[in-house]
């Protein structure tokens, strides 16, 4: 099973620049669907965007147009670039991973139980 990490995490003003890395271990994840899930304080976990074996992605309409999903398999690697941050996007952001698909029937990218591997987290924190 994969092992994930992610790094990047910062308390920042809004309309600024983030990036979050996800660095694997114990396997490649060039067979493994990706994703990047948030949680903000009090709130429930939810998925911000998915990439499938193939690069296709896909975004919550919350940070459509805002955030990229990329996956590096060479450097096995998630990354997601966030650019004009809003408060609204304070939270944890955890990178998870699933073998079961090369491409997740839409009605569960954004599900939690669709990915058997986390990593612990990395917190953002935007001010307005």
């Amino acid at each position: 099973q994969v092992q994930l990490v992610e790094s990047g995490g910062a308390s920042v003003e809004s309309e600024v620049t983030l990036r979050l890395s996800c660095a694997a271990s114990g396997a490649n994840i060039r067979s493994y669907c990706m994703a990047w899930f948030r949680q903000a304080p009090g709130k429930e976990r939810e998925g911000v965007a998915t990439i499938d074996v193939d690069g296709r992605t896909t975004y919550a309409d919350s940070v459509k147009g805002r955030f990229t999903i990329s996956r590096d398999n060479a450097k096995n690697t998630l990354n997601l670039q966030m650019d004009s941050l809003e408060p609204e996007d304070t939270g944890v952001y955890y990178c998870a991973a699933t073998e079961k698909y090369t491409w997740i029937p839409p009605t569960f990218r954004f599900s939690a139980a669709t990915y058997d591997s986390w990593g612990r987290g990395t917190e953002v924190t935007v001010s307005s």
